[in-house]
């Protein structure tokens, strides 16, 4: 029986290329839906790229209207070794500080014993927290309720040290070690002058863990509670911390060192970050405004179109851009445009930044932080630049934003290509496994034809040579 697919047997019919030839044109179609497919799908990638870069601008245009940038302060300490200064909303100011003594905490030492597992004896210790003052020193006890600590004979001076802690009194006790041995120490948890303590005991066995000066032997007192002393602007003041909480409007200070000479803090606000915030909003935007000029071109020069070319949506979204950046607010005072701050547009509405007006806008920043950030729920479209260039990303970037809808219609229809094609390719199957059926019995009866034609051939060859 005759080969269908081979090339000189049977028939000589080549029903391998006929098929796969007649197949190419059938496949066709579904090549064309493919191309339609992957043309749609840059168009999805592009979005994804267009999705990016108004986030990017979404994110430097929240930075404009964050109140802490606008908020934030930079200081200067003439000698930083004596003092830290923190700032926020503090404006520009001055000031002088003169450190003449720190705060501290009370701080008592015990005698020295042979270990921490060493034994004292059995008593109570009571605690309490209070202000020394006179000489010879008397303790007025404080508000708090003072804190007695049952010890037993087998109580050790590592155990006394972990009773001591977990009665919460305002103290820390701790043992300290050295080639002598193990002493006991006692140290406020607070500074300043009130929250100094003192140490009894009825009991003479514990007499070497008191600390009451009026009854002589006990524990010595190693450093004192003391207040902070300083002067700031030629007042003489005084605090229990060596932190200096709001000392004045939006400014904190943290004393390091006494010194013996005035030292200046200084506050400015922090034009520096906020000028970088506007040169990256402007990037930013930029980057976005190229990238949606690039993606919905012609070039008549060589005749190539973007890929968004002729999208409703993408265009949209660039006319809503130019016009939130080209649009006025009344809010901002001294401004009311981009231009008149040093933002200004040029070619192709891309911002271009006038380094003069600019540096002179950022002396006036009330303004400036209203021609950014002021709120107007009334009329949306004159509140500051940064709320509606915020308020524009949000909305199409949103489940029903321009490019979600654009990406989410894009992918229908390369999901309805892709069911067409599973269909059309159902079909070619069946169109292929019919033509090889048919080619296959043309092969065939050919074959025999070829077979008769020979036979009748010899036939009349016979009679011929007789």
């Amino acid at each position: 029986m005759a080969t269908i697919s081979s090339l000189g047997i049977g028939s000589g019919l080549d029903v391998e290329s006929l098929v796969s030839k007649l197949m190419s044109i059938e496949q066709q179609p579904i090549n064309n839906i493919k191309q339609a497919s992957a043309k749609l799908q840059t168009k999805i990638s592009a979005y994804g790229q267009l999705q990016s870069a108004v986030s990017s601008m979404q994110t430097a245009a929240q930075k404009l209207s964050d109140a802490n940038l606008w908020n934030a302060s930079t200081v200067s300490v003439s000698d930083p070794t004596v003092a830290t200064v923190s700032a926020s909303s503090a404006g520009s100011q001055n000031h002088l500080l003169k450190v003449s003594q720190l705060a501290s905490a009370q701080s008592v030492a015990s005698r020295i014993f042979t270990n921490g597992s060493s034994t004292i004896g059995d008593g109570t210790l009571t605690i309490a927290l209070g202000r020394w003052a006179g000489d010879p020193p008397v303790f007025t006890p404080g508000s708090g309720t003072p804190a007695a600590i049952t010890v037993n004979a087998t109580d050790t001076l590592s155990s006394i040290r972990d009773k001591i802690n977990a009665a919460n009194v305002g103290v820390n006790a701790s043992l300290v070690n050295d080639a002598a041995g193990t002493r006991l120490v006692i140290r406020s948890l607070s500074t300043g002058e009130n929250q100094a303590f003192q140490i009894t005991s009825p009991d003479a066995a514990l007499a070497d863990l008191t600390y009451d000066p009026a009854n002589g032997a006990g524990m010595t007192q190693t450093q004192a509670a003391s207040n902070a002393q300083y002067n700031w602007d030629g007042l003489d003041l005084t605090s229990e911390s060596n932190t200096l909480t709001g000392i004045t409007d939006g400014v904190s200070v943290t004393l390091l060192k006494t010194t013996a000479s005035t030292i200046t803090v200084g506050t400015s606000n922090d034009t520096t970050s906020i000028k970088k915030a506007i040169t990256d909003f402007a990037d930013s935007y930029n980057k976005l405004l190229n990238l949606m000029r690039d993606q919905t071109k012609y070039d008549a020069g060589t005749k190539t179109a973007g890929v968004l070319q002729g999208d409703t949506k993408a265009v949209s979204v660039q006319q809503m851009l130019r016009g939130i950046t080209g649009g006025s607010t009344t809010l901002a005072g001294a401004f009311g445009r981009l231009a008149d701050i040093g933002l200004e547009p040029g070619q192709n509405g891309a911002l271009t930044i006038n380094a003069t007006k600019l540096d002179k806008a950022l002396t006036n920043l009330t303004d400036l932080k209203k021609l950014f950030a002021a709120p107007d729920a009334a009329t949306p479209r004159n509140q500051g630049f940064a709320l509606q260039w915020n308020s524009f990303a949000t909305q199409i970037l949103g489940t029903d934003g321009a490019i979600t809808n654009g990406q989410s219609s894009l992918q229908k229809r390369i999901a309805s290509n892709d069911n067409t094609i599973s269909h059309m390719q159902d079909s070619l199957t069946l169109t292929e496994k019919r033509l090889r059926a048919q080619y296959s019995a043309l092969d065939t009866k050919m074959s025999q034809l070829s077979a008769l034609s020979s036979y009748v051939s010899k036939q009349f060859g016979s009679n011929s040579s007789s």
